[in-house]
């Protein structure tokens, strides 16, 4: 009897840790489920592709810089934390409140790929913030050199609910004067000046900070190139995603594509928001593959 090249283990840390691997592929997914669902490590043939602070992940008060956390009800952040809902005040933090709460698996596969399924409901603590009953639900599979992220989003309750969602993936890169980027835009905007620039596909390394927004998409693809490591990474999303933001800190060895379905204060704005009628559902989808050279 073949033995599946597919596997799921699971490890008891601080947190309830899950390993997806592909045997064959030399590829591997940790997920921690509890920690806001987030991805904490991605490897392919055995190269670490992503950016973790492990001091900040083992600390339950600090929001995790690394991984790939997920950004639901907002992407970004409101003016003062606030928005309003039927002349309502309600509080929300940047990112919103899913890469801080627990999310529960309910689904494993190791035929064919590796893959689970994680679910967030709707609860007394997020209807305060946000007073809409809902069910998320992301699956993360794994499959040679890719990681697909399928997302689906019910709203349970009486009435339209709006929302954006995104991912913040933070890219490891230690050596950021080697990269080279490939995005479906000719310009990009600061989103702390609000000044557009034209993109060339290169990034200055020694500006402090880098956080910008590509807003008029011609494509569903963003590309990475790191000549440092050999390494082509390309982050896939379907059409859902209105944006993708870019951002760095100087002396950090990460970079982030992060794509997003609307912009920063969007549950203020309407500008891009996704609304599901009471009893419906909608689908969104990313996709990354890794490819070294």
């Amino acid at each position: 009897m073949k033995t599946s090249e597919f596997r799921i283990a699971f490890a008891q840390k601080q947190y309830k840790t899950y390993t997806l691997s592909d045997q064959a592929a030399n590829s591997s997914l940790e997920v921690v489920p509890e920690r806001g669902g987030i991805i904490t490590s991605w490897r392919v043939q055995d190269q670490e592709l992503l950016y973790l602070d492990r001091e900040r992940l083992t600390n339950p008060e600090l929001t995790v810089r690394g991984g790939i956390p997920i950004l639901f009800p907002i992407c970004g952040n409101l003016p003062d934390n606030t928005y309003t809902y039927q002349d309502v005040p309600y509080s929300l933090k940047q990112h919103g409140f899913a890469r801080d709460i627990p999310w529960d698996v309910v689904d494993q596969v190791t035929e064919d790929r590796a893959a689970m399924t994680l679910e967030l409901k709707s609860n007394e603590k997020t209807k305060a913030l946000y007073p809409f009953d809902f069910d998320v639900s992301f699956t993360y599979k794994l499959k040679g050199a890719s990681l697909e992220i399928l997302q689906r989003y019910t709203n349970h309750s009486d009435k339209t609910m709006p929302f954006s969602s995104g991912l913040h993936p933070y890219f490891w890169a230690p050596d950021k004067t080697r990269l080279r980027f490939e995005i479906p835009g000719v310009q990009y905007r600061d989103q702390r000046t609000q000044q557009l620039h034209p993109f060339t596909g290169l990034f200055d390394p020694n500006l402090d900070e880098i956080d910008v927004v590509f807003e008029q998409l011609t494509g569903l693809a963003a590309t990475a190139i790191d000549n440092s490591r050999r390494l082509r990474l390309t982050v896939c999303y379907n059409s859902s995603y209105s944006s993708v933001v870019f951002w760095t800190l100087k002396g950090k060895d990460f970079y982030c594509l992060e794509p997003w379905s609307a912009p920063r204060n969007a549950l203020n704005t309407g500008r891009h928001l996704t609304h599901l009628e009471p009893g419906a559902s909608c689908e969104m989808s990313v996709s990354m593959t890794a490819h070294f050279f």
